[in-house]
Formats: structure tokens, sequence, C-alpha cells
């Protein structure tokens, strides 16, 4: 692996812990979820590009999405 894809998957996984702490302690379905995606879609991604685009647009959902 390269080293930009473990510190980009690094950064993205604990942005998703959080959010996924915060949505399970509020009982957010949409932080919750959000954050289980970015916990664990940088093991499947091999692009450090997509890596970056998927983990911007999964962080940016529970700001704009508000149910």
């Amino acid at each position: 692996m390269d080293t930009e894809l473990l510190l980009w998957g690094l950064l993205f996984s604990s942005i998703g812990l959080g959010f996924f702490i915060y949505g399970k302690k509020q009982q957010r379905l949409v932080p919750l979820l959000c954050g289980l995606v970015l916990m664990v879609y940088p093991y499947f991604i091999s692009s450090a590009v997509a890596l970056v685009a998927i983990g911007v647009a999964l962080c940016a959902i529970p700001y704009f999405y508000r149910p």
C-alpha cells in the first residue's frame, strides 16, 4: 500500500469514528451510517483521488441532510 492511502484512510476513518459515536449517542441514523461507511470504505478504494473525493462527500452528508 501507498503511504498516501494509509494517511488519508486514517484521517477519514477517524472522522468516521467521531460521526459514529455522535450518531449512536444522539440516536441519529444519518451520522451513524456515514460514520460506519467512513470507517470501512478506505479498505476497498485503491486510488487516492477517489478516496479523498468519496471521503469529502461522505463527511458533507450529515451537514447538508438533516431529517
